[in-house]
């Protein structure tokens, strides 16, 4: 009951909903969403942390603690795997809703760890969603098991859990945050669950199951620790929308490892672009805005599967050195591949871009002529859409375009006009070949490294300006 009482009075603010709003929906203020256009690692969490000084609320609906959001304060980084990088911001409310999967131990460890820097966290600036489902040591424990059963054909997931806690939630055999706030009630679930996932350690993999009786003890610590944060958080949205906040949702992974739209098998188990929020979040589709993707200036991507602009030997290793492309989650070396104009503009275009923001430009300097990749060679067929339809897109071969390099150090730059002729040309040619504007470009990892070429956020947002004009 205290829960229930918790959540109404964080919400009780927020005028409710109305009789009309049952059957005529207008949004008083759309929701701007930012999403991955690539593999991931495109340098969201930069984004966000940018942003979030002009909305009220960022939510993340999606994802696990797979993700890796880096931001750099004051030459201060900061690196977030569940919490949003809204939370660097002071007065923000931050919200991680039902469509993420929550691994309890993982989200204790940076609170602790936010909250020994001094960054205020606590109720009042994160919520988390009560039918959010929870990964338990026993999906890290097969994660890693499984990958090494599948030898050869593993997926190269980060072994964090993500995959088999998405599964119990198909199956319907999962615990939720909240199923963590009543102790008997987890207890119940949990051993069920164990005794399931112990079979299969114990007979498949031939691996000591584990320790049932200590693991209820310790979920049951973990969730009175997260009580207080544990809240209704798509009730609290949809009230937080009716008074008129700004919403920021942003996305955990790319859309090229969206579950149903990405490169299966290898890719993530949730949905990764806008599409994913009114079921992740909690709130009716007519809530989303402006959806912004982001993008760098040439693609990497950890782990197996497909990646059709990869590229090898030193020319990769001098791109993967220069851009610092190692996992923010595992360290793994990146693979490195030249920009995609094909798959930038098929990830776009499903998720309904307006507009996209180029991260790494400065990267590219010093690195030569550059490629762009324009289509795709599959045998006699030419394909200068994305091939989604295609079972197997591993024997595509690229078809590139060259456009002259730059050596200057462009990090400092500030203004459109005044980056190299050469950087000017690589951007304006980039954005033709891709059909979206580009209406930011970053030139480095800090807060105020970025040029302003475009509008991301909706009419009547306020007057306050993002970046320097250019």
């Amino acid at each position: 009951m205290r829960y229930h009482l918790r959540v109404l009075r964080f919400a009780a603010s927020y005028p409710p909903p109305s009789a009309l709003a049952a059957t005529t929906y207008s949004s008083p203020m759309p929701s701007l969403s930012v999403f991955g256009a690539q593999w991931g690692d495109e340098g969201k969490g930069k984004i966000i942390d940018l942003l979030s000084d002009r909305v009220d609320i960022v939510v993340r609906y999606q994802g696990g603690a797979n993700a890796g959001h880096t931001v750099v304060v004051d030459g201060e980084k900061w690196v977030l795997h569940l919490i949003p990088s809204g939370i660097l911001h002071e007065g923000k409310v931050n919200m991680i809703a039902a469509g993420v999967a929550i691994d309890p131990v993982a989200l204790l460890g940076e609170l602790d760890g936010l909250k020994e820097r001094g960054v205020h966290v606590g109720p009042d600036r994160l919520r988390v969603a009560a039918n959010a489902h929870v990964i338990f040591e026993q999906h890290k424990r097969i994660d890693a098991l499984s990958e090494r059963w599948k030898g050869a054909g593993r997926i190269g997931t980060t072994g964090r859990g993500i995959g088999p806690a998405y599964g119990d939630k198909a199956a319907r055999t999962g615990l939720r945050m909240a199923d963590l706030l009543d102790p008997d009630h987890c207890a119940d679930r949990l051993r069920a669950n164990l005794a399931e996932k112990n079979a299969v350690i114990a007979r498949i993999h031939e691996e000591p199951p584990l320790p049932v009786d200590e693991l209820v003890d310790r979920y049951s610590a973990l969730g009175k620790r997260l009580a207080p944060y544990v809240a209704d958080t798509g009730a609290e949205l949809r009230a937080a929308e009716r008074a008129g906040k700004r919403i920021l949702f942003e996305g955990a992974q790319g859309i090229m490892l969206d579950i149903d739209h990405g490169t299966y098998p290898f890719v993530t188990s949730s949905n990764t672009g806008p599409g994913g929020i009114p079921s992740g979040a909690g709130v009716p589709p007519q809530m989303i805005g402006r959806s912004i993707g982001i993008a760098k200036a040439y693609c990497t991507r950890v782990g197996e599967g497909p990646f059709p602009s990869e590229i090898h030997g030193d020319e990769a290793e001098r791109l993967r050195a220069a851009g610092h492309e190692y996992g923010t989650t595992t360290g793994r070396p990146r693979r490195a591949g030249h920009f995609d104009a094909v798959q930038v503009r098929y990830g776009l275009e499903i998720s309904g871009a307006t507009g996209w923001i180029m991260t790494k430009l400065d990267v590219l300097a010093g690195l030569g002529d550059l490629n762009v990749v324009v289509g795709y060679r599959l045998g006699d067929q030419r394909f200068d859409a994305y091939p989604a339809h295609l079972a197997d897109i591993n024997g595509l071969e690229m078809e590139t375009e060259t456009i002259p390099g730059w050596t200057e150090d462009i990090s400092g730059i500030r203004d459109f006009d005044q980056l190299p002729e050469t950087a000017r040309a690589y951007v304006d040619r980039v954005e033709e070949l891709v059909g979206v504007p580009i209406v930011m470009v970053s030139v480095g990892a800090e807060r105020d490294a970025i040029i302003k070429r475009g509008e991301i956020f909706e009419p009547g947002w306020g007057a306050e300006t993002v970046g320097a004009t250019g």
